[in-house]
């Protein structure tokens, strides 16, 4: 903790110097230019985000991440409006999927939040609760892991759990689930699906240490690489769509793997690639070709773009915040005003939160 009020000082004075600098760094890639077009959109688009599927923490989670330059007050209101929803609902967010628990605990984990302490109330703790957390389906165990690893969160111990989660009772699930030609659907049966199978991935990529999961993953990548199409993109229902390539691009980065592995390659075009195309001039995405703008499409694009802003930047990976702490908020607020101010960083050695980067951080 020490270290980090450090080098407070030395992030402010860098971010006064930052603005001369920006334009000597380097030009932003490709996929990071798309990232700041989109995340201008979704700034606009979503001017007081709340607790919602599409509004709300998935705008909270790709803005974040990327560092993107947010409205004063914007990150703040954010948690405001949390709180006060969490207090009118007594703890409750829903009765049933849990998968709404899981979403806001990223969300404020990616401000260096603690969701455990959110108006007097665990938010953690219902997913200490397996048969409920489980209920929803594959969904339910999968973000459940994401949410929990994001910080490193305990296992929280659920008095009212018929029986009591444990990390390695949701990877086992998850893997029970995995159908036999290596995919995963949301119920478990039938047909694989390209969404929730790189979803599947991105929960299971901390725990490919273990045989189990390694085979496993194996036998997905191989399933996932033979459903990309030409162009490098993805279908879900037979219907190509941004949000499919975007699972996959998350997919790719969470289990460290580059976007240009040989097996994600298809015709010279990669899953980033045709993401990419479904860019409009706006800086929205749509969800098909020749479609409109898609507010989920473009919140999953976003998201999906940040984490290959944070790989190009060599950061820690999207759902890795475990660098964040509560008492970081007002840095990590002046970071996010100061454009160049992470690339600077970086060039020196420091992260976006002003500690030291270290191997594997």
């Amino acid at each position: 903790m020490h270290m980090r009020r450090k080098f407070g000082s030395l992030i402010l004075a860098l971010a006064l110097a930052a603005s001369s600098v920006t334009g000597a760094l380097a030009a932003a890639s490709p996929a990071q230019g798309a990232y700041d077009r989109a995340a201008a959109f979704v700034s606009r688009a979503v001017p007081a985000p709340e607790v919602s599927s599409i509004g709300g923490e998935w705008a909270i989670i790709g803005l974040a991440r990327g560092g993107a330059e947010r409205p004063q007050g914007y990150d703040g209101g954010y948690l405001s409006r949390v709180e006060q929803t969490v207090k009118e609902k007594q703890g409750v967010l829903h009765s049933r999927k849990y998968t709404e628990y899981s979403r806001v605990i990223l969300a404020l984990s990616a401000l260096g939040a603690d969701a455990r302490e959110v108006g007097g109330y665990d938010l953690t703790l219902p997913l200490g609760n397996f048969d409920k957390t489980a209920w929803q389906g594959i969904n339910g165990p999968i973000w459940a892991l994401i949410a929990l690893d994001s910080r490193n969160y305990p296992m929280p111990q659920n008095p009212q759990a018929k029986t009591q989660a444990t990390r390695q009772m949701y990877v086992d699930r998850i893997l029970s689930r995995q159908l036999s030609d290596g995919s995963w659907s949301l119920s478990g049966e039938g047909s694989g699906d390209v969404d929730v199978t790189a979803m599947a991935l991105q929960a299971l990529s901390r725990y490919t240490d273990q045989a189990a999961v390694k085979l496993g993953v194996d036998r997905a990548l191989v399933w996932l690489s033979g459903q990309q199409q030409g162009d490098g993109g993805f279908a879900a229902k037979g219907t190509a769509n941004a949000e499919s390539c975007a699972q996959v691009v998350v997919a790719l980065e969470c289990l460290g793997l580059p976007l240009t592995d040989s097996r994600f390659v298809k015709n010279g075009a990669t899953a980033l690639d045709a993401l990419l195309g479904y860019q409009l001039p706006d800086g929205s995405f749509c969800h098909g070709k020749n479609s409109g703008s898609n507010l989920m499409a473009t919140e999953q694009s976003l998201y999906a773009l940040a984490a290959v802003k944070r790989a190009e930047l060599g950061q820690s990976g999207l759902y890795e915040m475990e660098e964040l702490e509560t008492d970081d908020q007002t840095d990590l607020s002046a970071i996010a005003f100061a454009p160049g101010l992470v690339a600077l960083l970086t060039a020196m050695g420091a992260s976006s939160c002003g500690v030291l980067l270290l191997p594997g951080g």
